[in-house]
């Protein structure tokens, strides 16, 4: 130290505000101590432990109950949202496209096609028909809205009434 003119001072252990090494040793003892007087009384340390899984037992059990309580509340916010449609065997509907994502363009519609419904099944799903592919497709009814256009060789015709 002499040589490279280092000046040294010890801090002793009567000051550890002198050094913050000191104190966080000291913290780390102390509750190393307390660890060790807690494993040497066994029946404390027992029930000490069966009241921390108590506690964690009541924690798990309240955050299921508010789990549980935030689903039922969403699926009601949800059921009230929902548009309660009814089809009939015959009748004309559009098919909403779900796929057109990035940029349809402005005027581009997402709904799609002029479909016949086939068969209403329960729970909302609907077998509806392409003439145009012959093919018969099984859709959520939420997807279809009723057509209310004529038709003429196949084609939708959408009457415009005049604005003025």
């Amino acid at each position: 130290m002499e040589r490279y003119r280092v000046n040294h001072h010890v801090a002793t252990a009567y000051h550890p505000q002198t050094n913050g090494q000191v104190e966080v040793s000291n913290r780390e003892i102390k509750r190393i101590l307390e660890k060790v007087k807690l494993n040497l009384d066994m029946p404390a340390a027992r029930e000490r432990r069966m009241l921390q899984i108590n506690e964690l037992d009541e924690f798990r059990l309240q955050a299921y109950e508010n789990n549980k309580s935030y689903k039922e509340k969403i699926n009601r916010w949800h059921d009230r949202r929902l548009v309660h449609k009814s089809f009939v065997p015959g009748q004309q509907v559009l098919l909403f496209n779900s796929r057109l994502r990035l940029f349809p363009g402005k005027l581009k519609s997402r709904w799609s096609g002029l479909f016949i419904v086939k068969t209403v099944f329960p729970h909302g799903t609907v077998e509806i028909f392409d003439k145009l592919s012959d093919q018969a497709l099984k859709v959520n009814g939420q997807r279809l809205k009723h057509y209310f256009g004529d038709t003429v060789n196949n084609e939708a015709v959408i009457a415009v009434l005049d604005a003025t």
